[in-house]
């Protein structure tokens, strides 16, 4: 299925409109099910790029949630639009954990599929090529010199492994390394923080993989992004400052955004009119959609000033929607 979106022009560019096509279903037989992915991107890009020039990647790891559909490929429409309107070919993986794939309740790695979940986005990687084949004129395109990855929520605990941080495998005891050095840059949106005592302790028992995090050694330049008010009391006693941790327990460069007001769903970004939203706002969202695709040009792209000028524009000023701290080494 093709979608293309409305032609816009804002202050960070001119937008494209954009073509989704989905399913693109990756034969994985070593998977419970095979791999299905949305892959969205700048419609004037495949016929405007010459053989010179590439897409950057953005590979979007989903969250949970209580919505049928919108913890899969399906999700996130309000941050894919704008990054692929704005340069970016965003693909999207149902992961394992999607209540949209019905897995028995058995199923090996269940409930949250943790490890499937990064290896998920290593395999994406793997196959580019195939990823290309599959959409009409983007063979050639992507660019596998600027791949980052993002996620929301549990999806952020997946983005996080692939930047390097680790855990203790709760079934073997063996400290799990699913760091991919093909990934340049990323963005954590409400990510989990460290375990032992800041996580409930019915959440421990649940979800053990989630209380031996370490971020001592998440090295890829990441944005770390939390609500001011995101206390995911289910998860952690710590409140909103739980989801800075990756932040304040990696090395740089590293860093955070802190978002005024805003709660897990960070004003509304798994979907248009999400009712589970308990602090919808999209202007939010489209702050945050801006500053996300600012960082990782800025970070890609080493002569590029998207970072500089969002922030002043969007985390500056009696109007900023949010604040910024840094630190680099």
């Amino acid at each position: 299925m093709s979608t293309p979106t409305p032609r816009t022009t804002d202050a960070f560019g001119p937008a494209s409109p954009v073509l989704s096509v989905a399913p693109v279903t990756l034969p994985a037989p070593d998977r419970a099910v095979d791999l299905q992915i949305r892959v969205s991107v700048p419609l004037t890009a495949l016929t405007a790029l010459t053989g010179e020039g590439r897409l950057p990647v953005i590979l979007l790891s989903h969250g949970q949630g209580f919505s049928n559909n919108l913890s899969s490929l399906n999700g996130y429409a309000p941050l894919v639009s704008f990054w692929a309107a704005h340069g970016f070919a965003v693909i999207q993986p149902t992961h394992l954990s999607s209540t949209t794939l019905k897995l028995p309740a058995d199923t090996p790695g269940a409930p949250m599929h943790w490890r499937s979940r990064a290896e998920d986005i290593s395999r994406l990687i793997d196959r580019l090529d195939e990823i290309e084949a599959a959409v009409p004129g983007l063979a050639g395109r992507l660019d596998r010199d600027r791949i980052a990855v993002a996620g929301h929520s549990m999806g952020g605990h997946t983005a996080g492994l692939l930047l390097g941080a680790r855990l203790t495998d709760p079934d073997g005891g063996t400290e799990v390394d699913l760091a991919d050095s093909r990934i340049g840059a990323g963005v954590l949106l409400a990510g989990p923080g460290r375990g032992g005592d800041a996580l409930v302790p019915a959440m421990a028992e649940m979800l053990p993989f989630l209380t031996t995090a370490d971020f001592s050694r998440m090295t890829t330049p990441t944005l770390v992004v939390n609500g001011e008010k995101d206390g995911s009391t289910h998860l952690t006693v710590r409140g909103p400052a739980w989801h800075t941790d990756p932040y304040t327990l990696s090395p740089g460069p590293k860093t955070l955004l802190t978002l005024f007001d805003a709660e897990h769903g960070l004003g509304g970004i798994s979907g248009y009119d999400v009712a589970e939203t308990t602090d919808e706002s999209p202007a939010r969202v489209a702050a945050l959609a801006r500053l996300s695709w600012a960082y990782l040009r800025s970070r890609l792209y080493a002569d590029d000033a998207a970072w500089q000028a969002a922030r002043e524009a969007l985390a500056s000023g009696p109007d900023a929607f949010g604040r910024v701290e840094s630190k680099e080494g």
